[in-house]
């Protein structure tokens, strides 16, 4: 076999933590860092030298890639590239892969090859020595599954040009176009797209083209392997030995499945699962149980956890803390981080009822209003008594109205027909009307905006009013009405409106002036000379 790479693994950062991970630390037997608890794989493992799959491998030729100048691909920037192809080719043939897939030195490609050859590529499947863990009477056992493993299924993929129509990928079954590059798994007999190259299993690129063969599909070494023999989920290497551990769906060796925390053993113990991670009752008790809030000890897995606002309590420990009545399947109320039963709550903390004066019990609704509360069937009209739920109301001082009942009691109402006025009134002598209410008492035409005058408190339009009650002048026989301001003349029981008081002879006004009467006419002294001349 030729020489394996030496994985550089303590001290390399965490992915998942960053800074909280100082580092990765080997567990003794587990693959994952002491520091962290992350998978081996989580870290920024790296490799102290470079050397081809091939070797990794152990398989017995190398091959190089081709054109001079291009033997070794970090001198075109790439930790890795197919073998025997130009450097176009090469370029070729990344571009059909994802960006993250492309082993570029010094980008996330590079690190991703990194990790996949780690997990795909296993040494401790590749080669005895890396066994750490493997019992000496199996050792044969180990050798010859690698041995027929090497023989039968391991391979490296080449990629080729495709030169033949007609062809199709042995994973999607679409065509393969003619000139393009597929990747040849020659122990299959099959070619493939470049990025439908994967593992059956995990379904990731096989790195650097290495696949094993398994029922005629192709596997990365590592979930070929579990196809065949148990891999042992603490320490990642497979187990030849017929005996050993199954539980949570994994396989173990027998002295391998133990407390994630302490790394007890739990064969044949009482165990419990947290985070896909088995700990004995101890730490988990130690880690992860809860504390009673009553007696300050550890709620034990054989114990019932009750919870209430984070807080949590033995079954028999979850009491009132005035009169210590157990709680369980029982209303309680919370006050000052401590816990009381109904009647307790209700002594020393509710409110009452600003209806009833009766204390609002625990899980009694409640109604609310401004800083005022009700029991929901004391929330009431006080005139008609009906509950008010959710229909509107009408505060006034101290009490609570239905809308009907308020408008019975207090809203304004026309003095003509007792109707409630919405809007729109009129206000005569300080009593309120609907404007269609407010006429003239003869006529009954509206008076609302018109000019008006009453009569034994009775509203008349000025025309009603005139025909009804006003003195008429002796000259034109209409009504002296006074509205506006309208002056007129009276003597004897005779009157004239001031522009009718006029001379009869020469029709000159005499208001202000003599006159001398004239049988029924009056006249102006000038005209009174003129007629007795």
């Amino acid at each position: 076999m030729g020489v394996l790479i030496t994985d550089v693994e303590e001290g390399q950062p965490c992915l998942q933590c960053g800074d909280v991970c100082p580092g990765f630390s080997p567990h003794i037997w587990r693959k994952n860092c002491t520091s962290c608890k992350c998978p081996r794989e989580d870290h920024d493992v790296c490799h102290e030298e470079w050397a081809s799959v091939r070797s990794r491998l152990g398989l017995k030729a190398d091959e190089s890639n081709g054109l001079p100048g291009f033997s070794d691909p970090r001198e075109r920037g790439l930790a890795w590239a197919p073998p025997g192809l130009p450097p176009h080719k090469v370029d070729e043939y990344f571009s059909m892969l994802p960006e993250i897939s492309v082993p570029r030195l010094g980008t996330p490609g590079e690190r991703l090859r990194d990790r996949q050859l780690a997990f795909q590529l296993p040494k401790q499947d590749l080669a005895r020595a890396y066994c750490r863990y493997l019992d000496l009477k199996h050792a044969s056992s180990a050798d010859d599954f690698m041995a027929a493993r090497n023989e039968i299924a391991l391979d490296i993929g080449t990629v080729q040009e495709i030169v033949e129509e007609g062809s199709c990928c042995g994973a999607c079954q679409e065509p393969l176009k003619y000139g393009s590059l597929a990747v040849s798994a020659s122990k299959l007999g099959l070619l493939y797209h470049p990025a439908c190259f994967r593992c059956a299993d995990c379904k990731e690129l096989l790195v650097d083209l290495a696949y094993c063969v398994h029922e005629d599909m192709i596997f990365c070494e590592r979930h070929y392997a579990e196809q065949l023999k148990p891999r042992c989920s603490a320490c990642d290497e497979l187990i030849f030995s017929g005996e050993y551990t199954k539980a949570m769906n994994k396989d173990w060796h027998s002295g391998h499945f133990c407390c994630w925390q302490c790394d007890e053993s739990l064969t044949g113990q009482r165990y419990v699962l947290r985070d896909e991670h088995p700990y004995c009752i101890k730490c988990y008790e130690s880690v992860f149980a809860n504390g009673c809030e009553e007696c300050n000890k550890i709620i034990g897995i054989d114990s019932k956890d009750l919870s209430y606002k984070d807080k949590h309590w033995h079954e028999a420990c979850f009491l009132c803390n005035r009169c210590r009545v157990s709680l369980v399947d029982k209303q309680f109320g919370s006050k000052v981080d401590k816990i009381y039963c109904g009647n307790c709550y209700d002594a020393q903390f509710a409110s009452r009822c600003d209806g009833c004066g009766e204390i609002f019990r625990a899980g009694t609704k409640k109604m609310e209003y401004k800083t005022r509360q009700w029991h929901e069937k004391c929330f009431c009209c006080v005139v008609c008594k009906n509950p008010i739920g959710t229909k509107s109301f009408i505060p006034r001082e101290q009490e609570i109205y239905c809308a009907g009942c308020y408008e019975d009691k207090f809203a304004t109402r026309c003095v003509k027909c007792n109707k409630i006025i919405t809007s729109g009134g009129v206000t005569y002598k300080n009593e309120p009307w609907h404007r269609d209410c407010f006429t003239c008492s003869n006529c009954n035409n509206s008076l609302a905006g018109q000019r008006f005058t009453s009569r034994d408190d009775k509203p008349y339009c000025a025309d009603c009013f005139g025909e009804l009650f006003a003195k008429r002048c002796t000259a034109c026989s209409k009504p002296i009405t006074g509205i506006g301001g309208t002056r007129f003349i009276s003597f004897e029981d005779r009157h004239w409106h001031n522009e009718c008081f006029i001379c009869a002879g020469c029709k000159t006004s005499l208001v202000g002036r003599g006159f001398i009467t004239d049988g029924d006419d009056i006249i102006c002294p000038e005209c009174a000379k003129a007629k007795l001349m």
